[in-house]
């Protein structure tokens, strides 16, 4: 990654990052365990999700629930989804505060989480995701909702920054990557963790971050090497236009969100998987596709949305853009400073629920290199 000379990502963030950070102290741990979907087919340990986008169907209220692509039923059961979402923003600030300050609490409060999420017994998460993202009448869960658990990538990498704090005690992070090795391997051999790998839009690059971010953790450099070929001869050659756009997330309902989203979370990956001698932000097909040329196709929309040819999203249209992270992770790359001038300016910290659920990158001294 190219870094400005003038431009200290810990010194600009460490604010923000401990203002997050310290509300973070004071929240009690909170997994799965705490709430329970009564319509769920698991038990207490299990993850359990609800389709955002399927409804009673009015001309038969008790029977199977019909879709309605991109209108989220707020009936549906998504208080885990919103307690792992927590948990991630609280684990990503906690780490990325001890990573910028070595202050101990903050490394302490994150393990605190950590523990009651993935090691308690009590309240542990089991390490799969076979209740997700079901369908009253149709499915007591998904392969789809693997993508559940994107927040886990960012986790991941909190976990690797805090290495080297005294809370981090060596017994706890061995139960942590190996919770993480034991989902890596579900969502790699399970049907439903198979059938999400070969999505051909958001979904199968959603897949490859958290692959690779859990074998990145654990140091599965099998794993790590199928992402990277996934990432080059998958998904960039199969998603990505000549234009740098992605036509199957602007044919969907909410093209605007789900162009920024997808574009987000391939350029994790490409930072997650680049190596000294590899740069998959800007390493390009023969036709000249990367991901650089993604940032420079969505950027404009991203500084002024006014500027966007397509249809408006049917829902949370003015809740975009906020600080996305594809924004400074291809300004890095291609030394951009209008895109990075975009990044700073943008709001790092939303509340609105959904976008929350599509922001899974908030704590960018966890992905890159800092000074």
């Amino acid at each position: 990654m190219l870094f400005f000379p003038d431009f200290d990502l810990a010194a600009r963030e460490k604010p923000r990052i401990e203002h997050v950070a310290t509300a973070a102290l004071e929240a009690a741990p909170r997994s799965v365990t705490s709430t329970v979907n009564p319509r769920s087919a698991g038990g207490p340990h299990d993850f359990s999700s609800e389709g955002d986008y399927w409804w009673p169907d009015p001309a038969n209220p008790a029977g199977p629930y019909l879709q309605r692509d991109g209108l989220s039923n707020p009936d549906n059961f998504t208080a885990h989804r919103r307690l792992m979402i927590d948990m991630a923003r609280d684990v990503g600030a906690l780490a990325a505060a001890w990573k910028v300050t070595h202050e101990e609490r903050y490394a302490a409060a994150a393990v605190r989480h950590l523990t009651a999420w993935f090691v308690d017994p009590a309240t542990r998460m089991n390490p799969n995701l076979l209740y997700a993202q079901a369908i009253k009448g149709r499915s007591s869960g998904r392969s789809i909702g693997v993508i559940d658990t994107l927040h886990l990538a960012e986790v991941a990498r909190a976990v690797e920054a805090l290495r080297g704090s005294a809370a981090l005690r060596p017994e706890t992070e061995v139960a942590l990557t190996g919770w993480f090795r034991e989902y890596l391997a579900w969502i790699r051999t399970h049907p439903y963790g198979v059938d999400e790998s070969k999505a051909e839009n958001n979904h199968g690059t959603c897949w490859t971050l958290q692959a690779a971010c859990f074998a990145h953790l654990t140091g599965d450099e099998a794993v790590l090497a199928e992402c990277r070929r996934r990432l080059k001869e998958v998904h960039l050659p199969s998603q990505m236009a000549a234009d740098g756009s992605f036509p199957r997330e602007l044919a969907r309902t909410k093209p605007y969100g789900y162009s920024i989203f997808n574009l987000d979370v391939m350029t994790a990956c490409a930072v997650v998987l680049s190596t000294p001698t590899e740069n998959l932000m800007t390493w390009a097909l023969p036709d000249g596709r990367s991901l650089v040329k993604g940032v420079a196709y969505l950027a404009p929309f991203l500084a002024d949305k006014s500027k966007w040819t397509r249809s408006p999203d049917v829902m949370y249209w003015n809740e975009w853009p906020v600080r996305q992270p594809c924004l400074l992770f291809g300004a890095l790359a291609a030394g951009n400073k209008d895109w990075l001038a975009i990044w700073q300016r943008l709001n790092a910290d939303p509340q609105v629920e959904e976008v929350r659920r599509n922001f899974p990158i908030r704590e960018p001294v966890l992905w890159v290199n800092i000074k």
